[in-house]
């Protein structure tokens, strides 16, 4: 009898112990989540594709966003993204190659058919992309859902505020990927405060299916145009953010985005960048 109960004790022991162990390894594994900084060109769109890449490097990050709509400049013969050739694609990887830059994910605006959106899913395949980020039309969907399937590279659906967008709330996103599993989330922070939603609690109902975050801040609430600000400025919560993205263990490529100040922005970039990081650092759980 008194075996047995040492040896129930010690069961109860190694439970106990385990139970610790597996809390502790847990809570340092959401301690230790890492995501990859970007920046979305669009906040250099003045510029030329070469220059852009130039302001990422000087801002210090890994990943940039592409855009369609982006006038790639003089290298390119004036062309936007919507319109380039095998030899302009060979050039892109290059000059990303030279900058230490990945892009993994591109803005796509204007495709009208299923022919537009092969020519992006090709560039897409060509760069190496992993994602496409839109807002589609609903009669596109189940198109979309088939060419992402066949190229093995999601959609992102992106929400531009309340008044603006489909998807301005997350409910819209989640009818979306309802039946499409090649469909994903670009979670647009200052869009969605624009609207008049707290942008953490849409990451939490989106928990699982985002693939990127655009990092930005705006000067008011429930104002679809609100002004852009620079982060950390602004009236977005970025605390709460940040518990939530640890708490999903979000791995993807957060792109600052910055809508102000287009012509000389780039300090400004790199300051909400830093007090983005800086935040997270420092933040306990």
């Amino acid at each position: 009898m008194q075996t047995l109960k040492n040896n129930l004790w010690y069961l109860c022991f190694l439970s106990v112990l385990f139970i610790g162990f597996a809390e502790s390894s847990k809570k340092a594994e959401v301690q230790n989540a890492k995501w990859n900084m970007g920046v979305a060109l669009y906040s250099f769109n003045r510029f030329s594709f070469a220059d852009a890449l130039d302001k990422a490097e000087s801002a210090g990050v890994n990943y940039v966003e592409g855009f369609s709509f982006h006038n790639l400049g003089k290298d390119f013969d004036g062309k936007t993204m919507a319109s380039t050739t095998k030899e302009d694609i060979r050039k892109m990887k290059e000059m990303l190659s030279k900058k230490n830059l990945k892009m993994q994910s591109m803005y796509v605006s204007g495709a009208k058919n299923e022919a537009d959106w092969k020519y992006y899913f090709e560039l897409a395949k060509e760069m190496n992309m992993q994602h496409l980020v839109c807002e589609p039309e609903k009669e596109s969907w189940d198109m979309l859902d088939s060419l992402a399937g066949l190229y093995k590279i999601k959609i992102a659906i992106h929400e531009h505020a309340k008044g603006k967008s489909l998807y301005w709330h997350p409910d819209s996103v989640i009818a979306a990927m309802k039946d499409h599993p090649n469909f994903g989330v670009c979670a647009d922070l200052g869009h969605w405060e624009r609207s008049g939603l707290n942008p953490a609690e849409c990451l939490k109902k989106l928990e699982g299916n985002i693939l990127g975050v655009h990092l930005k801040d705006i000067h008011q609430s429930d104002n679809p145009e609100a002004n852009d600000v620079i982060i950390g400025k602004g009236v977005i919560k970025f605390p709460a953010i940040i518990d939530e993205l640890k708490r999903q263990r979000f791995k993807g490529v957060i792109h600052v985005e910055c809508e102000h100040k287009m012509e000389n922005n780039l300090a400004d970039v790199i300051a909400g960048k830093k007090y983005f990081e800086g935040l997270y650092n420092n933040k306990v759980n």
